[in-house]
């Protein structure tokens, strides 16, 4: 009876520790989106000279609580015609995936919910499983609009897919592992950022950018929400909460893609200057600074045509990047440095 008690009283305590991990990293992860909406809005803001939000509290700080809370007073309208199941799952399956993403990305080293050794294909099957989200949304919808922008981005989420797996694929080749961890720590080394793999998949490293652009139907690749064609594309027909939720996704998924680039090409939490110490500060400083790119490119690049969307995708970033994995397997299987894990010192 004791050891049943004993027993017990050992997996709810774990259970206790994990959920109190996961519900740590969700309510930092949440407070962060407020503040990087407002930020990405005050650099849209500086680039058109304009002021942005300078009202809601000191600096306009709280302006992103202030939307919140008005998404969630608003009056939740449902079209007639809607499959309600379904209209109300979308959003939630948008959000959920896009947070549950976060159990395999390390903070530090040590600082990670599930340190999965598989971490690189847990969150390939959560970001297939997101297109699923946009689909169900278009088609629950009941409307022309909506079900364009839901095809829109389920043959554009699954086009840049295929070339950001083989851009990672490369990334393993070098590590030799799928875990995330790993991974950081195969770039570390004396010469600081210069051990990173930034360097040596240098042509790559542009090619995830652009490529997490249109996967997070970012400008200028945002074909799937294009109002001057389909009003707001997938989401028109939300208002309120289930709205909020959409929104909560995408900007999610947006960090994750930042977070991910960190993870794999710029040393995660390490000190990029030998003799500094690491830590999470570097993680979240390199996060940032790859949000602020992505800020940017929204405010200062034209909206690309779809037909061009398509053609970038296919003829030109999955032949370079199915062609960097040979030459990627190339230099590592002769133990080029910066190519081969052993080459490195790993």
């Amino acid at each position: 009876m004791e050891f049943m008690i004993d027993t017990f009283g050992f997996y709810f305590g774990t259970f206790l520790i994990i959920l109190g991990q996961c519900l740590l990293v969700t309510v930092l992860v949440l407070v962060a989106l407020a503040f990087i909406m407002y930020g990405e809005r005050k650099v849209w803001a500086a680039v058109h000279l304009r002021k942005g939000p300078n009202v809601v509290g000191a600096f306009g700080l709280l302006q992103s609580f202030a939307d919140f809370i008005k998404y969630i007073v608003k009056e939740i309208v449902v079209p007639a015609g809607a499959d309600k199941f379904v209209f109300f799952l979308a959003p939630m399956l948008t959000f959920v995936l896009a947070t549950i993403s976060w159990a395999v990305i390390p903070f530090n080293d040590g600082w990670v919910i599930s340190n999965l050794n598989v971490g690189i294909l847990y969150i390939f099957a959560i970001s297939s499983l997101s297109v699923y989200g946009v689909i169900m949304g278009g088609w629950a919808s009941n409307s022309k609009y909506p079900f364009l922008g839901s095809l829109r981005s389920a043959a554009q989420m699954i086009s840049y897919e295929v070339s950001i797996g083989l851009i990672i694929v490369g990334v393993l080749i070098s590590t030799g592992s799928l875990n995330l961890t790993e991974i950081v720590l195969a770039q570390s080394g004396d010469y600081g950022m210069f051990s990173w793999y930034w360097l040596p998949h240098f042509p790559m490293v542009i090619l995830f950018f652009v490529s997490a652009l249109a996967e997070t139907n970012r400008a200028p690749f945002d074909l799937p929400e294009a109002e001057s064609e389909l009003v707001a594309g997938y989401q028109v027909e939300y208002s309120s909460t289930p709205f909020l939720l959409f929104m909560i996704g995408e900007l999610m998924a947006v960090v994750l893609m930042c977070a991910l680039m960190t993870v794999l090409f710029f040393g995660g939490w390490l000190s990029p200057v030998p003799g500094l110490p690491d830590g999470i500060l570097w993680m979240v400083g390199k996060m940032l600074l790859l949000i602020f790119l992505f800020s940017m490119v929204k405010v200062i690049v034209p909206r690309y045509r779809y037909d061009q969307l398509m053609r970038l995708g296919w003829k030109i970033f999955l032949p370079m990047s199915l062609g960097w994995v040979v030459i990627v397997a190339f230099f590592a299987q002769y133990g080029v440095p910066g190519y081969a894990r052993w080459a490195v010192g790993g």
